[in-house]
């Protein structure tokens, strides 16, 4: 077996990466270490990677291009797959696409896409007489986000929102990727487009005399959404009209499906508030609905002098409710849908006519529709045992069908209008899937994995029929698992390059998410997060043992939070997994913690815990993946994120590798992929960027297993 090469230090190393001297045996640059003491419950913590942190000094930036010097070299032979596998699946997507109208008042709103452009164009049409789609009337360009973007790397779109009248546009956009919106409005007669009338902006209302807008911005430093703003665009000046003081919540802003109130909600983790006003009335006061209590998780919609509030007051899945705008306390509550333990009322759609909810069972979603006037409910049924669906958005309060989307695992995304009155569906657009896709080729089913204290872990599955069960397949393990958000079993036209190389593709619906209702959130966060953790590893396990594949191939993925997973259960099992991709991985979790200036971070105690209480500093210290690192060996590790990442920041994986460099034992690859061109969070904002990169991260995961081609 050759030997390694030794390793360079400090600038040495940094420049001999960079230039690219050592060709033949690529050497991982060597991050300098420099002592930094922190004392964290009267104990000295030495960080000597601190310094990364540093992001306007040129030794950061010299070292994080060397890394990105270093994964060239070592990933130089992989670039002919990589062009194959974009060009494969570029092969797949209708390039020129239309997204299905809506209609919004007098308009029918779309997007449409163009070869060779990177950004969607926002357009409308004039409806017909009767309100129909007229597919002759001129089309009217909102925004084009290609006209956008010239002369830029990034562009994110933020808020847009057009005015009662269809005559102005609301919008924001960020060309940093740290997340930063500008607002702007745009004369949709005269195509004028405004001067900033804000910055840092996060989510916008218009008032219905079409000349009030509310907008809300985040902290310069930390980024919570904090403050409420109204401006007069006749000639006024902005004006703050609320403040959260509380550090635990952040704040937004939005309107009733029937555009009578404005609605301003506070929430932290486990707490909400909910603020109204009459968007007629854009001057007066807004008026809390029930005051915060701790614990208590309420939202809103209005229909015809009643409030509809979906409450979590003794119902752990929470059940809803119907008050009188003017006496909204619970002494006025009228139950209309009962709490169930095995459901979670996710939303409420309000119509003039019908009323739509969105349930959650079992790790499935569903819709049941209530004719209003006669009380009776029509459940909406899907075809398939494992599938995901979502509202798809409906504008008009006074529509007879409720739009939704559906898709599974082998069902490409489908968008349907459902009648209101009978329940019945009609297909209105299915993505097509060039290249010949055959659905009936592939397989989707639903496992249970037994987690080690008894609980059972829904696995969603999907492969191409053929695959054996004697272990030598591999499979691609995916998950999430924090923040109650639920990772639903949707189809992805990229990943048909995994399936038809034989590759198994599992999402594991751990602990922390909420596939199995509030609880299963509660069960993997604060001082039970250990179980999302294992959760994932008793997954694996699982299909392991199952012989769906075997250790030697299998591969897993995870990004921000799920990149702390993928950080923690390698520690915890590297011997389990082949290889891993941590995508802007949280993983840095006990420097970050303890920095209340950091972005997100306050915010941020009511799912981790808060570390300067003991007992969750050495609960949270227990996983922390950067600081659990240990002298061993490792799978193959991918680590990609971005240099203007605003909810990880890139040193969390920079400071990973290179720690993680000084401790692994084995010769398998540790690589740092670092976009630092703007990006944000979720990496490119172009489609064909973003595709690069997905080839790029998929052939290096195929790679891991054997296969190249």
């Amino acid at each position: 077996m050759p030997s390694r090469p030794l390793r360079l230090t400090g600038l040495a190393a940094l420049m001999s990466a960079a230039m690219g001297l050592a060709a033949q045996t690529p050497v991982p640059p060597t991050a300098k270490q420099v002592e930094h003491i922190s004392v964290w419950h009267g104990e000295k913590v030495n960080d000597p990677w601190f310094w990364l942190r540093e992001k306007a000094s040129p030794e950061v930036v010299t070292y994080l291009n060397a890394e990105n010097a270093y994964t060239e070299a070592m990933t130089a032979d992989l670039k002919p797959f990589s062009e194959a596998l974009y060009k494969e699946m570029l092969g797949r997507i209708k390039q020129t696409d239309l997204s299905v109208p809506v209609r919004r008042g007098a308009f029918y709103y779309y997007s449409r896409t163009e070869e060779g452009k990177q950004y969607p164009i926002q357009c409308r049409r004039k409806a017909a007489k009767g309100g129909t789609y007229d597919e002759k009337a001129a089309e009217e360009v909102l925004l084009d986000q290609n006209e956008l973007a010239k002369g830029l790397k990034f562009l994110g779109l933020g808020s847009m929102a057009v005015s009662d009248d269809d005559r102005t546009l609301l919008f924001s956009t960020d060309t940093t990727g740290f997340r930063q919106f500008k607002l702007f409005t745009k004369d949709l007669v005269t195509g004028k487009v405004s001067t900033p009338l804000a910055e840092r902006v996060t989510s916008t209302a218009w008032a219905s005399d079409n000349r009030h807008i509310f907008f809300v911005t985040e902290d310069d430093v930390t980024k919570r959404s904090n403050q409420l703003w109204r401006l007069d665009l006749k000639g006024g000046k902005p004006e703050l009209v609320f403040e959260e003081k509380d550090e635990l919540y952040g704040i937004g802003i939005g309107r009733t499906k029937d555009r009578a109130f404005l609605v301003m909600e506070s929430r932290s983790t486990d707490t909400w508030e909910t603020r109204y006003l009459p968007s007629a009335t854009p001057a007066g006061t807004f008026h809390v609905l029930l005051p915060r209590e701790k614990g208590h998780k309420y939202d809103i919609d209005h229909r015809e002098g009643t409030f509809f509030i979906r409450t979590n007051k003794g119902a752990k899945n929470f059940r809803l409710v119907t008050a009188p705008v003017a006496t909204p306390d619970p002494k006025h509550w009228k139950p209309f849908l009962p709490h169930r333990a095995d459901v979670l009322l996710e939303g409420v759609e309000l119509f003039r006519d019908f009323l739509v909810v969105t349930e959650k069972s079992l790790g499935l979603s569903r819709f049941r529709i209530q004719d209003i006037k006669t009380g009776q409910w029509k459940d909406v049924g899907f075809p398939e045992s494992v599938y995901a669906a979502f509202p798809g958005g409906t504008p008009e309060y006074t529509s007879t069908a409720f739009r939704f989307a559906y898709q599974s695992m082998v069902t490409p995304q489908s968008v349907y209008d459902c009648d209101m009155a009978t329940a019945k569906q009609t297909l209105l657009k299915q993505t097509e899937v060039l290249g010949g896709y055959d659905k009936s080729q592939y397989t989707t089913e639903r496992l249970w994995a037994p987690a080690r204290d008894g609980a059972k872990v829904p696995l969603s599955v999907v492969y191409k029929k053929g695959v054996k069960r004697d272990g030598s397949a591999p499979l691609f393990l995916y998950a999430y698992g924090s923040y109650g958000y639920g990772q639903a079993a949707t189809f992805s036209s990229p990943r048909l390059s995994l399936l038809n190389r034989g590759m198994v593709f599992v999402i594991a619906h751990i602990r922390g998410g909420n596939e199995l209702g509030e609880a299963w959130h509660d069960d993997g966060m604060l001082m039970k997060k250990m179980n999302t953790f294992t959760d994932f590893i008793d997954s694996a396990d699982f299909l392991v043992k199952e012989k769906w594949t075997a250790k030697d191939r299998l591969v897993i993925e995870g990004g921000s939070a799920g990149g702390l997973l993928m950080g923690a259960v390698t520690n915890l099992r590297p011997d389990l997994f082949k290889a891993v991709h941590s995508a802007v991985p949280f993983v840095d979790v006990m420097n970050t913690m303890m920095d209340a200036s950091l972005p997100l971070t306050v915010g941020e105690y009511l799912e981790w815990g808060n570390p300067n209480e003991k007992a969750a500093f050495d609960y949270m210290r227990s996983y922390s993946p950067y600081d659990n690192l240990a002298k061993g060996a490792y799978p193959a590790i991918l680590v990609t994120t971005s240099f203007n990442d605003s909810q990880v920041m890139y040193w969390e994986p920079a400071k990973y590798v290179a720690k993680l460099r000084t401790l692994k034992t084995d010769s398998h690859p540790l690589l740092l992929k670092i976009k630092m061109d703007p990006a944000g969070h979720g990496g490119a904002s172009g489609r064909y960027d973003a595709l690069k990169d997905k080839a790029f991260e998929t052939a290096w995961m195929l790679q891991q297993v054997g296969i190249t081609k």
